[in-house]
């Protein structure tokens, strides 16, 4: 019987526990992923330079490397590191960069561009 009781209430314990942890919902912060993930608004304050990047041998033959960025989220710039991709036949990458104009800084997303 004892090993009964100890079973419920583990049980019991599992499902709250599952409850609680199924209503938790994290929601980005608004305009975040707008365009693709890149921040499309102007910005007051001009990016730093970018970060040197440190990468070995591709994962796989022939894959390209995608430069990392400097996006703006949460009211700062927040660096995004690049990563490996597969290329794309008959397309370049096009880095994303930023622009100054009357209005601040806007940015424009990394693309592929067809050559």
């Amino acid at each position: 019987m004892r090993n009964f009781e100890g079973y419920i209430r583990n049980l019991a314990l599992a499902a709250a526990v599952a409850f609680t942890v199924s209503a938790c919902v994290v929601v980005p912060a608004r305009g975040y992923y707008a365009g693709g993930g890149y921040y499309t608004g102007a910005v007051t304050i001009a990016p730093p330079a970018p970060q040197v990047e440190v990468y070995g041998a591709p994962p796989v033959a022939g894959y390209v490397w995608l430069g990392g960025y400097w996006n703006w989220v949460g009211g700062r710039h927040v660096w995004v590191a690049g990563r490996w991709s597969a290329p794309r036949p008959g397309y370049r990458w096009a880095p994303a960069h930023w622009e100054h104009r009357g209005d601040g800084w806007h940015m424009t997303g990394g693309i592929w561009v067809r050559r």
